[in-house]
């Protein structure tokens, strides 16, 4: 009989945890100072819950950090079911382009979790990583984009991305960018990408 309670309150907990991180990543995004108890009013959840959750605003930013880059890393695979590898991978781009904007909005309160005595340390960008080869393998096995091209190599022609302001209308601009990548992942493809 126990059992049974205890599913429901796990699945609702799991809500709330992911709830408080969605809030938080907006809120975050807005001003890095923002009170953890304005998050916690704004998710809907006392402030025993969002401190049983998060103890500390460093624990939160770096749990929105590593939870938005793990929902980017998984959509890889999802993205593969549905769509050309190519496709994937295209969309994949967009989707670890809005991450970064993000990201770029929450630097300071990430700065500042990160930059004490004793802080912890930033997460490491391995599950994007591995979602961008799984990608990237998928396209050289369909033959749709040059042989040999690794997720560094993906990584680091994405570069630009993270000197666009998350501020200003950066969307035209990161499209071009990843358009102008996907053109030159295209080149050479053995599958008639162009020669």
């Amino acid at each position: 009989m126990g059992h049974e309670k205890d599913a429901p309150l796990r699945a609702d907990a799991q809500r709330n945890r992911e709830r408080i991180l969605q809030v938080a990543l907006a809120e975050l995004t807005r001003s890095a100072d923002t009170p953890l108890s304005v998050i916690a009013k704004k998710a809907c959840v006392g402030q025993g819950t969002f401190y049983r959750n998060f103890p500390s605003r460093e624990a939160l930013v770096l749990e929105i950090y590593r939870y938005e880059m793990q929902q980017v890393a998984d959509s890889a695979a999802q993205l593969l079911r549905y769509r050309e590898p190519d496709r994937a991978l295209r969309e994949w781009m967009d989707r670890l382009a809005r991450f970064a904007m993000a990201k770029a909005g929450l630097a300071d309160a990430i700065r500042q979790a990160t930059s004490g005595p004793g802080s912890p340390e930033k997460p490491a960008h391995s599950p994007v990583t591995e979602a961008a080869d799984l990608l990237l393998r998928r396209c050289e096995e369909a033959g749709v984009i040059r042989p040999g091209v690794t997720a560094d190599d993906l990584m680091l022609a994405m570069g630009g991305l993270w000197q666009l302001d998350p501020a200003g209308a950066w969307q035209p601009r990161a499209a071009r960018l990843l358009d102008l990548i996907m053109d030159g992942l295209r080149r050479g493809a053995p599958s008639g990408g162009a020669t």
